[in-house]
């Protein structure tokens, strides 16, 4: 008889082996007696999911009078499947540390000490504090004389560490609120995904799913270390191993990763543009000599490599035609596809044609031959030469791989040119729309593929709508300028939906009022017409625009780019709300050391917020799947959700 982990537990309840499980006879050492010990089951019957790495781990919490007293990886999770990694067991530890927030905390201007206040109390002040904010700098109409409905004095930070359902609130009120300074986490570590694969493949997060992982034939691991930084995911990485699979890591460092691969090959940080290029010139000049290694059917017919780019486009000296040096900037003009007489994309399926896409890669890679990458990568050429060898492999029918990469590629200034290679390099060979295939974007966060799905970012409106600009002044405008049109019958252009989803989400919002011939609702949605992202905010909050600032599950006196700028920016605002499990460094940048506190004059507002096994609610991993967590246990003190704050505030 075959038993999974669940089946034998459930089972083993009056054997020797369940005694630290479950109700039953003790016998001590000695022989002389029974005992019975009243054990309680620390399985646990109440299931949340990690809060840390995204991969979406389903987690057993055991509560005793109230106390979490044990966390074990659910068995029935089809991702972790019963396993755990030290960070999910540490919620134990959260859940009951002494240090959590039990009681709001008001720091009043120039003071240096926190006083205890109630909910009601803060919950009103703060109020009134973002509407005297928002009515003092009011713009109804900008220096341009467009109908913007916006305010420039507040903005919004956070959060990936709340459920879908709390990030949708968030961006509700924001822009209810007329905010146009709204960003959280993922500008901060997976901008660049999301302009390179979105550019690539429509949606900028992972195109597959952790499981997935099990089914590659080959590996290329790139900027991660995800042994570590993803250690349950991992194990299906071991399984594809198991079942045959080459692993290749490619990292400055030799890490757990590295330790684990077929092939490790070391490289100079952010070089990864010259390796991903070798790789390609690679698998093209292959492509010459070799045709019947690769899927050439799928590059001709599921691709863009046939079609004919404008002749006038060209390439010279690192740059591509069309810049302007005064303004730092292309005309893209001469990077259009050249069109038939009835607008659609013309192709040359021989591949041949000096124009197709196909050539104009061959010409582009050209450069990058092993010796060069060698000397740029500081890759030794035998070791690259493996690489490209057995990661071409999967361009073969029937073979498949994978790209698994994370910070240590999105956190350079070329990194959506990195991605945009790696997308590249995966469409010659056939692996993007396969199981075992892709490119997976390993997120950091439980919940920073929901947080931005629900769109808490300036330039996005949950759905990845966008959101409106001052020059789109109408509702048909707008729609006009974003909902992309085919002529291609071919085309599946998805997109020509726009103005269904974008009017659905008006409805959301404002009723049944709102329709796609009512300007109503569009017209409430703030407008703006500059970057008003992470480094703009603080920058904004530097020079006094910003004078009140909303923060939840954030903590930005650590993770911003120029610490110093926003500390300093922290204590040039009116008013700040913190709402963490902790007393953080962002809230408490006024007790740092070399500053007096009685010379910041910011009023800090902290609220205690609910652990994440403390409230329910769905969350979106890495992979988008929607998950639900469950409330296991009472938040300490008067900690409350983010969504029970958010809503009273608006209330």
């Amino acid at each position: 008889m075959k038993l999974n982990r669940r089946d034998f537990l459930k089972l083993s309840g009056g054997s020797a082996v369940g005694l630290t499980l479950l109700d039953v006879p003790a016998v001590d050492t000695a022989g002389d007696r029974a005992q019975q010990i009243p054990l309680k089951n620390k399985i646990g019957d109440k299931l949340t999911i990690c809060p840390y790495c995204s991969v979406g781990c389903g987690i057993r919490v055991a509560v005793e009078d109230g106390k979490v007293v044990n966390a074990e990886g659910d068995p029935d999770n089809p991702i972790n499947q019963g396993a755990l990694c030290s960070k999910g067991n540490a919620i134990v530890q959260i859940a009951n540390s002494d240090r959590r927030l039990k009681k709001v905390l008001y720091r009043a201007p120039g003071t240096s000490q926190w006083e205890e206040k109630d909910w009601n109390w803060a919950l009103e002040q703060i109020a009134q504090r973002v509407k005297r904010t928002r009515d003092a700098n009011w713009v109804s109409k900008d220096k341009d004389g467009y109908l913007v409905n916006r305010t420039d004095a507040i903005a919004s930070l956070g959060g990936s560490a709340q459920n879908n359902e709390e990030c949708y609130l968030i961006t509700k009120m924001s822009r209810a609120l007329g905010l146009v300074w709204l960003e959280h986490e993922a500008r901060l570590c997976h901008s660049s995904t999301v302009a390179a694969l979105g550019e690539a493949f429509g949606r900028g997060a992972m195109t597959n799913h952790w499981n997935d992982l099990a089914n590659s034939d080959c590996i290329m691991i790139i900027g991660s270390n995800a042994a570590q930084q993803h250690p349950i995911a991992f194990q299906w990485v071991t399984k594809a191993i198991d079942k045959g699979a080459t692993l290749i890591v490619v990292d400055p460092r030799f890490t757990q990763s590295a330790a684990k691969a077929h092939i490790y090959a070391p490289m100079r940080s952010g070089t990864d543009v010259a390796f991903i290029g070798g790789m390609i010139k690679y698998v093209l000049d292959n492509m010459e000599t070799s045709p019947q290694d690769f899927n050439m059917e799928y590059v001709r017919e599921y691709t863009n490599a046939s079609i004919l780019v404008n002749p006038n486009y060209s390439f010279r000296d690192g740059l591509f035609s069309g810049y302007d040096a005064t303004k730092r900037s292309f005309d893209k003009s001469t990077w259009q596809y050249q069109l038939d007489e009835k607008g659609i994309p013309r192709r040359d399926s021989s591949l041949k044609d000096p124009q197709s896409v196909f050539q104009l890669l061959r010409r582009h890679y050209s450069r990058y031959d092993a010796d060069t990458v060698s000397r740029t990568t500081g890759t030794p050429k035998e070791t690259f030469l493996k690489v490209c060898q057995a990661f071409a492999a999967t361009g073969k029918r029937g073979k498949v791989g994978t790209i698994m990469y994370s910070m240590g590629t999105t956190q350079h200034t070329n990194g959506s040119q990195m991605i945009r290679a790696y997308s590249i390099l995966q469409l010659l060979l056939g692996n993007i729309g396969l199981a075992g295939g892709g490119i997976n974007a390993m997120r950091g966060e439980s919940n920073v593929q929901g947080s931005t799905d629900q769109a808490i970012l300036f330039h996005l409106l949950p759905g990845y709508l966008k959101a409106p600009q001052n020059v789109n002044d109408s509702l048909a405008k707008y729609l006009t300028v974003n909902t992309p049109v085919s002529k291609d019958p071919m085309s599946v252009n998805w997109w020509q939906n726009y103005p269904k989803y974008f009017v659905s989400l008006l409805k959301a919002w404002w009723g049944n009022a709102a329709t796609k011939e009512n300007e109503f609702a569009y017209q409430y949605l703030p407008k703006s017409s500059t970057n008003n992202s992470w480094i703009a905010i603080f920058e904004a909050m530097d020079i006094g625009t910003i004078k009140g600032l909303l923060i939840w599950g954030m903590n930005p006196a650590v993770s911003s780019p120029d610490l110093n700028v926003c500390r300093r920016a922290l204590g040039k605002l009116d008013w700040m709300v913190v709402a963490d499990l902790w007393e953080t460094e962002t809230a408490t940048f006024w007790k740092r050391p070399g500053v007096n506190p009685a010379d910041i004059k910011t009023e800090v507002f902290l609220l205690p917020a609910a652990a994440s096994m403390e409230k329910e609610g769905s969350l979106s991993n890495s992979g988008r799947l929607v998950q639900w967590r469950y409330r296991c246990s009472e938040p300490p003190g008067e900690a409350k959700s983010d969504l029970e704050m958010v809503n009273q505030l608006l209330l």
